[in-house]
């Protein structure tokens, strides 16, 4: 297990049951080298025997804990977003900070992680599969939903005059514009040496587009 490489370090793990450290240990072994796989060889190489021998187990012992790929996405795609969402909350309920700060701020974070190996290899390769398998879209689509809340949140300080819906349409326009830049601009991409500059043109016309929309 020494050799399975710890590149991957952004996933928040459950928290441990009843306390049994090598328990807990073996499962974040597990998620680290299936996201490893899955950035680095892509989804359909993210077998449960590729991860066992990546992992230097017996196919039994991963199966003991994930019994199913399904159930070994279900967490590792929660540990993902869960790592995001601590950052992300930090950021929302940063004291002392006028919403348009935070709202700079969280552009900011989500931006530069589209310029990650990590990022730039792992959502596309997500987006593509959950085009042909049911439980990969809802839970690329949960995994959205939930990234999408806190910028919600701010919008809805800077406009609580607006609906719901319309912070929520907002709140989408700006993820996919967000999101959009993935393959043009993220790790090893044609324009990743523009994404400084592009980065300052999204967040000043998201923070101008929020503060000037009207409903339709």
């Amino acid at each position: 297990m020494d050799g399975v490489p710890k590149l991957v370090t952004d996933l928040l793990m459950p928290g441990r049951e009843g306390g049994y450290a090598k328990g807990y240990e073996t499962r974040e072994l597990i998620l680290r080298t299936a996201l490893h796989i899955l950035i680095e060889e892509g989804y359909r190489a993210m077998s449960m025997r590729r991860i066992a021998g990546a992992c230097g187990m017996r196919l039994g012992n991963l199966t003991y804990h994930y019994p199913t790929r399904e159930d070994l996405v279900r967490e590792l795609l929660n540990a993902v977003i869960s790592s995001y969402e601590v950052e992300f909350g930090a950021i929302v309920h940063a004291p002392g900070l006028e919403p348009e700060e935070r709202l700079t701020r969280l552009c900011n974070l989500i931006i530069e992680d589209i310029g990650s190996k990590k990022t730039t290899r792992l959502f596309p390769e997500l987006w593509a599969l959950a085009n042909h398998d049911a439980f990969v879209y809802e839970r690329v689509h949960e995994l959205y939903d939930r990234a999408r809340a806190p910028l919600i949140e701010i919008i809805a300080e800077m406009r609580p005059d607006l609906p719901e819906k319309d912070r929520l349409d907002l709140g989408l326009f700006i993820s996919a514009s967000m999101e959009g830049l993935t393959v043009f601009a993220g790790y090893q991409m044609p324009f990743a040496q523009r994404m400084p500059a592009v980065e300052h043109i999204a967040i000043r016309s998201f923070i101008d587009i929020v503060r000037s929309f009207q409903p339709a």
